[in-house]
């Protein structure tokens, strides 16, 4: 019997971030109608399912992760009810619906939080997670912020210290409380029975920490100028084994519903990204997020020995999943330069897999530099000049030449500046270009689509030499080769040393100009910064 996959599996994820998709009412920041208006263009691109980045009612002091109501919308983005069309007009196409979740903490303006602070024997108090100051004064411990500074902060009222692993006005829930565990499961049920599929559940490996509160030890690599954070190692605040149980039960929330999902944000070493599937079988998220792609060196040796230790650590109920770029990381184009972002397209929809696009992506957007009086991101703010703000790579959406690229209405200013090249670089004009990075994009994911050997068949890599990596794809009734040149100079490979079966055709080069090209010889050149998929 053939092997079942779910529509999470088969599918490529595109997260939006809605401040920057379309602004449809002319406050220079997107919203939901923006998104709504877009579900074509997404539907004739060719992905799956829409992931949103935050929505839910938030004072903005992290935009959108400082939550203060988990069961509604800002009405910066819209309704309810714009959200319910949003959903509605997703399916009526075939698109999933993703909504961010964010169980770490909540906006120190929720109601729940707004109670635990009234009181130390406030039923909510231990919904949060309060601290006698050390014997001496001061912090419980040593724990710093994510985003600079300490990791607690003093509430004179009740004489005690709250946790806060990002900014203070984002206090840490307690997941040790099973009261808080309850509301938060009611928290996913609200969202799924609107519709919703499935979660990308933000910072999921810090929801769980040491309930001895002991000290962090010092990273003796650290160097100054780096992320201050980075001067402590995240011992005892993060990745915690009791991080597993609260998983399970989220788990099983959501399967009770069918065919949703979960995707959790983790930024950890293979080892123990794959711990996240669970332990035996479907008790974890269905996919870790694994980011080695954006944070790894880029070249082929690195690439090749990332994939071939992922598919190794990969447990046998585990589903892989890969992503070039997020709303936290510097844009893919403006890493490794705008011809190996075509060989990197090719690599994320050819990989065994589920992948994730950044919006933007597909039209090679990099990021915009930012004056100093244009900064929004609270991480810059605090730990400004060494390059750690996340601005640059959330600048609107550029669909077309017109003023604002399309973004908002003429006249109006966007919540941050559009890139310089938004009059060439935006969906409109690459449409019309056969050659364009979005053509590239439509013509990876129509593959994907047509040939299952890609979507979902199995994996073999082959070979990792001269800037060059190859891997084959395949099932019960095809076998594809992809070959990508990492390097700006020509390579040529040796066929017959690679594969039983010799060559017959090239389907698809990432320059968009040798499909059907018939292959007659034992060798195949690649051009600079070139990717091929042959049929075998």
């Amino acid at each position: 019997m053939a092997e079942v996959h779910e529509w999470w599996q088969k599918g490529i994820i595109y997260q939006v971030y809605p401040r920057s998709y379309l602004d449809s009412n002319g406050d220079g920041v997107g919203d939901l109608t923006g998104v709504i208006s877009r579900l074509d263009y997404l539907k004739w691109l060719g992905v799956d399912a829409v992931w949103l980045s935050p929505i839910y009612p938030s004072p903005m002091a992290d935009f959108g992760y400082d939550v203060s109501d988990y069961c509604d919308v800002h009405p910066l983005f819209g309704s309810l009810a714009d959200f319910d069309r949003l959903v509605a007009e997703a399916h009526r196409r075939d698109l999933r619906v993703v909504l961010d979740f964010v169980p770490n903490h909540t906006a120190d303006q929720h109601a729940w939080f707004q109670e635990s602070r009234s009181s130390c024997d406030n039923p909510k108090r231990d919904w949060y997670i309060w601290r006698d100051p050390a014997p001496g004064g001061g912090p419980p411990n040593n724990w710093l912020s994510n985003f600079g500074g300490p990791a607690w902060t003093f509430d004179p009222a009740t004489g005690q210290y709250y946790y806060h692993a990002f900014l203070n006005k984002q206090p840490d829930l307690n997941w040790r409380n099973p009261v808080l565990r309850h509301a938060m499961h009611d928290v996913l049920r609200f969202w799924m029975d609107r519709g919703v599929d499935g979660f990308r559940v933000d910072v999921i490996w810090h929801i769980g920490k040491d309930d001895q509160f002991r000290d962090n030890p010092r990273n003796p690599h650290y160097q100054p100028g780096q992320n201050p954070h980075h001067e402590l190692v995240s011992t005892y605040e993060a990745d915690h084994p009791d991080i597993h149980s609260i998983i399970r039960e989220m788990r099983q929330v959501l399967d009770a519903y069918p065919s949703r999902m979960m995707v959790g944000e983790i930024y950890l070493p293979v080892h123990k990204l794959v711990t996240y599937y669970g332990d035996g079988g479907p008790t974890g998220v269905h996919m870790p997020f694994n980011f080695q792609l954006i944070t790894m060196p880029w070249n082929a040796a690195a690439v090749c020995a990332a994939v071939k230790q992922y598919e190794e650590s990969l447990p046998e109920y585990g589903w892989p999943n890969w992503v070039l770029g997020n709303h936290d990381n510097a844009r893919l184009a403006s890493r490794i330069g705008a011809a190996q972002a075509r060989v990197a397209a090719m690599l994320l929809l050819t990989l065994r897999g589920t992948p994730t696009m950044y919006y933007g992506e597909e039209i090679g957007m990099t990021n915009v530099p930012i004056p100093p009086d244009r900064v929004q991101d609270p991480f810059e703010k605090n730990v400004p000049g060494i390059g750690l703000g996340r601005d640059p790579e959330r600048t609107p959406m550029q669909w077309d030449s017109s003023p604002n690229g399309g973004f908002a209405p003429e006249g109006v200013t966007p919540w941050l500046p559009l890139a310089a090249d938004y009059e060439r670089v935006n969906v409109v004009a690459q449409r019309e270009d056969p050659r364009s990075m979005l053509s590239l994009y439509r013509r990876l994911i129509d593959l994907r689509r047509a040939e299952p050997a890609l979507s979902i068949g199995r994996f073999e890599p082959l070979e990792c030499h001269d800037d060059v990596l190859i891997f084959v794809r395949f099932d019960e009734n095809r076998r594809l080769m992809v070959a990508l040149n990492f390097s700006s100079t020509p390579r040529t490979i040796d066929l017959a040393s690679l594969v039983r079966a010799p060559a017959r055709r090239i389907l698809l080069s990432t320059h968009l100009d040798r499909a059907s090209d018939a292959v007659t010889s034992a060798t195949i050149s690649l051009r600079p910064d070139e990717g091929l998929i042959l049929q075998l």
